[in-house]
């Protein structure tokens, strides 16, 4: 490496401007873009040793155009966005963070929860339209409100952020059961784990925290819901977009085959304005939060504080976190 270590960070306004970054403890010079549109990588990252991006794309044809590239350091967990097989074929090292949002993830998850299974939108939003005075006494019952002890949460995804959701649940007196992946037919009792249709058949609330791959793409689709429709459970989503076909969550919230949906993430971010999970924000058991459900202050403060740690890391020769 040479003796001026080139930083690129190619999407800097994808973390608050609350969250500081640590000073790099060795000779560097930094370069650090808000935001960066896919014609401007190859020019951005030329000269780059060490390039940082959460959620930019770095395509194989970007990293044959950076010749002194040698590190990927990702803001984030997740690597779709990065051609990871172009990246070992160039001995590049790609550094991901991990266990940053074990409290924020799972807060939004159960923030989610609560506001469906109590129903806390749809009742807002009839006391904003007069329905309180209308009613003429001190409470209504215009929507059903669940108690979650007693109730089974199923989750897809047993990592660390499925885990703390699990402890979450049941220290509020759920049943927390494991999803096995889908087509496995070896039957294992770790972590409660059930076969995946088990799960969809017995699920009241359903909570995915897998990664998206080519095999968990449209995870939940039409048949999947179709399954569920008798027990009516709650989807929530903090993992990524695609694991459900948006066409087939379209219907089964239309047709009553789900009691509701917390959405946080999808594709693109940000969808278009008539993009079809915009659209169906007309329904009162429906909620969408623009991927925020990591993005807590302390967070996000420790996703940046282990990005540096991560370079660091690599410049004295024991790259971590990689992948």
């Amino acid at each position: 490496m040479t003796s001026l270590t080139r930083i690129v960070f190619l999407d800097r306004e994808t973390l608050s401007d609350s969250v500081q970054l640590q000073q790099v403890p060795f000779k560097h010079e930094l370069q650090v873009y808000g935001r960066t549109a896919p014609e401007q990588v190859a020019e951005r990252i030329a000269d780059a040793d060490i390039v940082i991006s959460n959620k930019v794309a770095l395509r194989r044809e970007h990293l044959e155009a950076a010749p002194q590239l040698k590190m990927i350091a990702l803001a984030a967990t997740g690597s779709d966005n990065i051609d990871l097989d172009a990246a070992r074929d160039r001995q590049i090292v790609v550094s991901n963070i991990r266990e940053y949002a074990v409290r924020s993830v799972p807060e939004h998850v159960f923030a989610l929860i609560f506001a469906l299974r109590r129903n806390i939108c749809a009742y807002r939003q009839s006391v904003k339209e007069g329905r309180w005075q209308e009613a003429q006494q001190f409470c209504y019952f215009d929507y059903p409100i669940r108690d979650l002890a007693g109730s089974t949460l199923g989750l897809i995804g047993s990592g660390s952020l499925g885990q703390a959701v699990a402890t979450m649940g049941r220290a509020l007196g759920m049943k927390v059961i494991f999803a096995q992946r889908r087509g496995q037919t070896i039957v294992s009792n770790a972590d409660d784990r059930l076969p995946f249709e088990q799960v969809l058949d017995q699920a009241d609330i359903l909570s995915l925290h897998c990664p998206l791959t080519a095999e968990t793409q449209n995870l939940l689709g039409m048949p999947e819901f179709e399954r569920m429709a008798a027990r009516r459970p709650l989807l929530i989503n903090t993992a990524r977009g695609g694991l459900i076909d948006n066409q087939a969550l379209d219907h089964a919230l239309r047709h009553g085959w789900l009691g509701g949906a917390g959405i946080d993430v999808c594709t693109p971010e940000p969808p278009p304005a008539d993009h079809i999970l915009m659209r169906l924000l007309d329904l009162p058991n429906y909620i969408l939060t623009p991927h925020i459900g990591w993005a807590s202050q302390e967070a996000m403060q420790t996703l940046a504080n282990q990005l540096i740690e991560n370079i660091v890391a690599f410049h004295r020769g024991e790259p971590r976190h990689t992948l």
